[in-house]
């Protein structure tokens, strides 16, 4: 109790306080548009930190990390434009709420799901840290190829109703992400003589391409038809308690599940958003409903995301090594501070720990606060004319797709990403799948690529290992779950049939 005290007062001076403010908004701002990101956000603010104590410092950088994987569920409602990947799922959802009159509710979803996510993970890391780190020290490319086989579960989730078009959208992005250096002979592949291509296509401009930029084309060409305009109401709604209610299941399987993704090195939010998706739609009662608007895809993966928030600095506290790219970057910003990442800092620095759990805490409060007093000052920009909001948004992403590398070529992929998008949204293959598979791509073959290195070609010795294996037959649970259930379905509406019939 002494040292959470500790962490809380030092959390609480008046430079740490400025530093989580400004850090959340700023961060929201980031999430809210296209293409920059929590990666971009966290580096913008990183001079700033260099003359800053540890504390404020660092509470500066948690700001904008959390709050851009909230701000851009925001634009994702609104826009049908995830601001971050992190955002990709919450649009299958969102959108659909916001297109029938309930942005406000949607966003106040959203808000209340996200900061009780944050704050369940860093529950996780002031109980559970030492424990997660020792656990995820057994996870072995084999045990990340497994992961990386079941979060693909959620193609078929996300595709009910065009499964062979979601399969094949879903192919289309794993072969994507194989475009570039080979991660372990480092030989080009499909980059035709371009070495632009040789460092592949990075997701962000991708996003942003298939998107926001494929929406807005869909736009441009479906602008003049009065019926295809939907009626938002601006603002913030919380949801009642009596909503809330039946779905505390899903919020609390969503954040173990993020806080247990974000706590395995490498993984990310956008995995974990998806994963808990599919999960929420697999275990909910209203799993039906999910892609028209249902809360509960909202809840999952915006509690999913921000829960990866906390538990991602497990790893990076407790081990040294990075949960997600954003931490990469703060635990370079740590070692400058003069702090070094390991085993050790739990003893050497235990009162910069605790204060760094207490910041979390306030940086999940502020932000609720800046979504819930903002959000009518974000949500404005549906009042501007659409032909303007279409070119604004254009040149928002285009800046946004460039900025990640300042490289010409993220240019070209998201404009062609974005005509693929329109055309997909055109023919009816769902643009989600494509996601998955470019977000998942990377993990499941260099893991697989080790694995293989590591079991010297044997793939069976995969089965071999308990967690890889306990991974594999989830894998194929949710597969053939959901044909059981429909089976089981036909037969009771064939039995009811025959009952009406006698």
């Amino acid at each position: 109790m002494d040292l959470i005290l500790s962490g809380l007062a030092d959390a609480l001076t008046p430079l740490s306080l400025l530093a989580i403010v400004a850090g959340t908004i700023v961060g929201v701002i980031v999430g809210v548009l296209p293409g920059l990101g929590s990666v971009v956000g966290v580096t913008m603010v990183l001079p700033f930190t260099f003359t800053m104590p540890q504390v404020p410092a660092i509470a500066l950088m948690l700001g904008v990390y959390c709050g851009s994987v909230y701000g851009g569920s925001i634009t994702a409602i609104v826009l049908n434009t995830p601001g971050t990947p992190q955002a990709a799922a919450t649009a299958l959802d969102g959108y659909p709420m916001a297109a029938r009159g309930e942005a406000d509710l949607a966003i106040g979803w959203v808000t209340a799901a996200s900061t009780l996510g944050g704050l369940f993970s860093v529950l996780v890391l002031i109980i559970a840290a030492p424990y997660l780190a020792a656990f995820s020290l057994n996870f072995t490319p084999i045990e990340y190829f497994a992961l990386g086989i079941f979060a693909l579960t959620c193609i078929a989730n996300v595709s009910r109703g065009a499964m062979a078009k979601g399969l094949l959208s879903g192919l289309a992005g794993l072969a994507v992400a194989t475009v570039g250096t080979d991660p372990i002979t480092g030989d080009l592949r499909f980059t035709f003589g371009s070495f632009e291509m040789s460092a592949g296509i990075e997701l962000i401009p991708a996003v942003v391409g298939l998107f926001a930029l494929g929406e807005m084309f869909v736009r441009a060409k479906e602008r003049w038809r009065p019926e295809n305009t939907a009626t938002f109401r601006v603002g913030f709604r919380l949801p009642p308690l009596r909503d809330w209610k039946p779905r505390i299941g899903v919020l609390l399987r969503s954040s173990l599940i993020g806080s247990f993704v974000g706590a395995l090195p490498g993984t990310g939010a956008a995995t974990a958003a998806f994963l808990a998706y599919s999960e929420a739609r697999r275990s909910s009662p209203r799993g039906d409903k999910f892609g028209t608007g249902e809360p509960d895809g909202l809840i999952a993966c915006e509690s999913a995301n921000n829960a990866v928030t906390g538990s991602a600095l497990v790893p990076t506290l407790a081990l040294g090594i990075p949960g997600d790219p954003v931490t990469a970057v703060m635990l370079g910003a740590l070692i400058i501070q003069g702090v070094t990442p390991g085993p050790q800092l739990f003893n050497n620095h235990i009162e910069l720990v605790y204060a760094i759990f207490m910041v979390l805490v306030l940086v999940n409060l502020v932000m609720f606060a800046t979504g819930a007093l903002g959000a009518q000052a974000f949500t404005r920009v549906l009042r501007i004319p659409e032909p303007l909001l279409i070119a604004l948004v254009i040149v928002i992403a285009m800046i946004g797709a460039y900025g990640v590398r300042g490289n010409m070529l993220d240019i070209w992929v998201a404009l062609a990403a974005g005509l693929v998008g329109a055309g997909m949204r055109f023919t009816g293959f769902p643009v989600a799948p494509m996601v998955i598979g470019m977000v998942l791509g990377p993990m499941i073959e260099q893991s697989l690529r080790q694995g293989l290195l590591i079991t010297r070609g044997d793939f069976l010795a995969f089965f071999e290992r308990p967690i890889a294996l306990a991974l594999f037959v989830l894998t194929l649970l949710f597969l053939v779950w959901p044909l059981l259930r429909d089976m089981r379905a036909r037969a009771r509406r064939r039995a009811q049939e025959a009952s009406d019939e006698a």
